[in-house]
């Protein structure tokens, strides 16, 4: 799915793909197939491009549509051809796995936060 919000308002405020895809370090390709819907925007990605625009994160997500792939032109197997249906595919799913991961960080972090505080209050005693 196409974001409409982030590329609108992008160009409204007159930065490049390029731009954008310096803030979240990643090539123009990548952000443009990003921008596109073709690739997942991940919920740092969002974050880090929401704070280089100056605007909320609300103001520029959208949500992923998923992705349903049923490929019945190949329906033999061959090791020497993988089809695209496959590897895309593969590419919903080991996105969906980053996003877990990222989500599993995020958790840690608060985590260690909590911890570190727990450990300032026992010193201070």
């Amino acid at each position: 799915m196409q974001k409409e919000k982030l590329r609108l308002l992008r160009k409204r405020k007159g930065y490049t793909q390029k731009d954008i895809a310096e803030v979240i370090a990643t090539d123009v390709s990548n952000y443009s197939r990003k921008e596109s819907g073709d690739v997942r925007i991940i919920k740092d990605e969002w974050e880090k491009i929401a704070k280089f625009l100056n605007v909320s994160v609300d103001e520029i997500y959208e949500e992923d549509e998923p992705r349903v792939i049923v490929n019945n032109e190949n329906p033999v197997f061959n090791d020497n051809a993988v089809s695209a249906g496959v590897m895309t595919q593969f590419n919903s799913i080991s996105t969906s796995v980053i996003q877990n991961l990222q989500d599993y960080i995020d958790l840690l972090k608060k985590e260690i936060d909590r911890l570190n505080e727990e450990v300032q209050e026992l010193k201070n005693k």
